[in-house]
């Protein structure tokens, strides 16, 4: 990818942004990182752009502009974005309870107490609506989270990581089965709730999940190498997959390679794209919903989107229940879709009021900055995505640069 702007006119010393490429070179010199891409754009045109390391350590072929990455989590902000674009066509109220369109969330029943075997519940007494999967707040939640036992039933229910073979309707079915970590609206918990959400597009719309991403929002954007799958053709392009040892290092090759689109389509995680695609997609939330003439939301549903809609406008650190997060909480609220800042020194970490986040399993992330007008993107393919600081050392290294 070519630079778009001369960094100097974007408001940035190129002698700072070295300092972000030394930084994150000696993350792949020393073995902590395979290899990593990052795109920083301002004003919606690029203005640094680097790689270093390989895309796979085994054959030696090194990341490229065109490399293909799974972003995981960070498909969650585009399920958002769809399932907004049908609110703004009155498909549904974001009060609407779920069951409107997914039947079997009707009789929801929260856990008690118990173990995983043999777990209290009763019922819920607030339905799950669609504003709390979008929020996280629905108290659906992710086995792999390992904290209370309803991740246990999840995990003895096939819910681990990936889903059973079954469709995406048969799996939300599933979900709504299992039992709910609290009262609706309550809490912040991370878990499935994207899934779910993926499941009210497709119904509200009365198309698959894969084409409606296609048709309403990656054709429009220009965004051709963003899908469930990987072609045969392209299959080359896809950065291999690690695991991190005991020590932190990229030595543990995972095979995940999505060269074919499971049965159940996940809106939670199931995408794979290329810095170029994202930064289309980021582009347009900038944008206020359109991009290069191309609109897909208002420009007051993007700003209501980036609101914290946390209950009691609580930050992520005064709500959640010690889950998992792609974001460190503090100073942080939750709009719908990704986190935002509310308060920078809460968080210890350079940004800006107002900035949409979020991350993805593999330590991919990305941030828009609407009040510098900045977007930023770092990819790569080490899991847990926890495993060393990047996505704060990224912040404080960007906005060192910054000096307009």
């Amino acid at each position: 990818m070519q630079l778009q702007t001369d960094p100097v006119q974007a408001g940035f010393d190129p002698e700072r942004l070295q300092r972000i490429d030394r930084h994150f070179a000696a993350y792949v010199d020393d073995g902590r990182l395979p290899g990593w891409q990052l795109l920083i754009a301002r004003r919606g045109v690029v203005a640094h752009f680097s790689s270093h390391g390989k895309r796979d350590i085994t054959t030696g072929a090194p990341i490229e502009d065109d490399t293909i990455f799974r972003i995981y989590s960070m498909t969650k902000p585009i399920t958002s974005v769809a399932a907004m674009m049908l609110h703004e066509e009155g498909a549904f109220e974001l009060t609407d309870p779920v069951s409107s369109l997914i039947p079997s969330f009707a009789e929801q029943r929260v856990y008690t107490g118990g173990p995983a075997r043999a777990p209290q519940t009763r019922p819920a007494t607030e339905p799950v609506r669609i504003w709390h999967l979008l929020t996280h707040t629905s108290g659906l939640t992710y086995g792999f989270n390992r904290l209370n036992p309803v991740d246990e039933i999840y995990r003895r229910t096939g819910y681990e990581f990936g889903t059973p073979d079954q469709d995406l309707a048969g799996v939300c079915d599933d979900y709504a089965a299992m039992p709910l970590l609290f009262e609706p609206g309550s809490s912040w918990n991370y878990g499935v709730s994207t899934d779910v959400l993926g499941r009210v597009v497709e119904v509200a719309s009365g198309m698959g999940l894969d084409e409606f991403f296609r048709t309403r929002i990656f054709e429009p954007l220009g965004m051709t190498d963003t899908g469930f799958e990987v072609p045969p053709e392209d299959k080359d392009r896809l950065a291999a997959l690690y695991l991190a040892d005991s020590a932190g290092k990229a030595t543990v090759p995972k095979n995940s390679p999505p060269t074919a689109a499971p049965r159940a389509l996940s809106g939670g995680g199931g995408l794979v794209s290329t810095a170029h695609d994202y930064h289309r997609f980021t582009g347009m939330l900038l944008g206020g919903g359109a991009l290069d003439g191309v609109r897909l939301l208002s420009d007051r549903t993007v700003r209501y989107m980036g609101r914290n809609h946390l209950p009691g406008g609580a930050h992520l650190d005064q709500i959640a229940n010690g889950s998992f997060s792609e974001v460190a909480n503090a100073g942080k609220g939750f709009g719908l879709g990704f986190a935002v800042v509310e308060d920078p020194v809460a968080s210890h970490v350079i940004s800006t009021p107002g900035e949409l986040s979020w991350g993805g399993m593999a330590s991919t992330a990305f941030w828009v900055d609407p009040a510098e007008e900045l977007t930023v993107q770092f990819f790569t393919q080490l899991i847990p995505s926890g495993t060393h600081p990047i996505r704060s050392q990224l912040h404080q290294l960007v906005y060192q640069a910054l000096v307009d």
